[in-house]
């Protein structure tokens, strides 16, 4: 009737011993990089609690990690996890915080943001609860800075959008969607500063117009993805702008921009940009009777 309990002591012996030998290999040389880093952030914050020896190899381990991102972890991460896990932290370069953005303020960011200087990526889509003061914070303290989303930070304004054009010169790619403070004025200053984008989202802003669109086009050669969708004030003369001085542009999305028509998207088309609008209905008539040889009757004054 004991020997269970025997053999279930036994496994447990194992364990421990295996756990010894584990934590007796070289952190920094083995550990670290070839075992830690290909366990999920999920699971390390369970082996932190394994024991105090196990807890000080993953702070050193998230001390020295280059990429953080919150969705690993879950749907959401607590503040103090969040504060704890990245507090020793100064070799970051990616650094994703959906899943902090019921509850992440710039007294939370800023520490981390301070101490983190080789920034490449920084995601702050749906971050509501920060200021302007965040934005200026990763401007000056992230010069290096390639991507960034500010998707639905509606914080977001010109003087905060202008100190990151003043010192993220290498700006690959931003999103500014539904930055709704944004207007044409402060999205030019960016453009002309930041000339090696090569992908914007300006969408769901009625701020944004031609004018802005025009001088994106004319200073960011390398754009490849444009986002306008729902900019409602953009019109055909700006789309013939972006054809005209995008060569690499390959994508383009334009729906609920009710004035951008075939008569500017149709020089794109011809080019193989991929554009999110439909030919108009005349025009994928032809198509078809290309195809099959004829067209099916439709009257077109329904």
């Amino acid at each position: 009737s004991n020997s269970p309990r025997v053999s279930s002591l036994g496994e447990s012996e194992d364990l421990i011993i295996s756990i010894c030998q584990l934590l007796d290999l070289p952190w920094e040389d083995i550990l670290l990089p070839h075992v830690l880093c290909h366990i999920p952030l999920r699971q390390l914050m369970i082996l932190q609690r394994v024991s105090k020896l196990f807890s000080d190899l993953i702070q050193l381990y998230l001390a020295n990690c280059r990429c953080f991102d919150t969705s690993q972890v879950g749907s959401s991460l607590p503040k103090n996890a969040f504060c704890k896990m990245l507090k020793d932290n100064q070799v970051l370069q990616s650094l994703a915080l959906q899943t902090c953005s019921d509850w992440l303020t710039d007294k939370e960011l800023l520490p981390v943001i301070g101490q983190n200087h080789h920034l490449l990526r920084i995601d702050m889509n749906g971050c509501t609860k920060l200021t302007r003061q965040a934005l200026v914070a990763v401007s000056i303290s992230c010069s290096n800075l390639q991507y960034v989303s500010l998707r639905h930070c509606e914080w977001v304004d010109s003087l905060s959008l202008r100190s990151m054009a003043d010192h993220c010169s290498n700006l690959e790619s931003i999103d500014l969607t539904a930055c709704r403070q944004l207007k044409d004025e402060a999205v030019i200053y960016l453009a002309k500063k930041c000339r090696k984008i090569k992908s914007l989202s300006l969408a769901v802003n009625a701020n944004i117009s031609d004018v802005s669109v025009e001088d994106v086009a004319k200073c960011c050669p390398n754009l490849e993805h444009l986002d306008l969708t729902g900019c409602l004030r953009v019109r055909n003369q700006s789309i013939r702008t972006v054809a005209e001085y995008c060569a690499k542009l390959s994508s383009l999305k334009v729906n609920h921009c009710h004035n951008v028509t075939e008569s500017s998207l149709g020089v794109l088309r011809k080019r193989g940009v991929e554009i999110d609008v439909e030919l108009p209905l005349q025009r994928a008539l032809v198509l078809l009777q290309d195809v099959v040889g004829f067209a099916p009757f439709i009257n077109l004054q329904i």
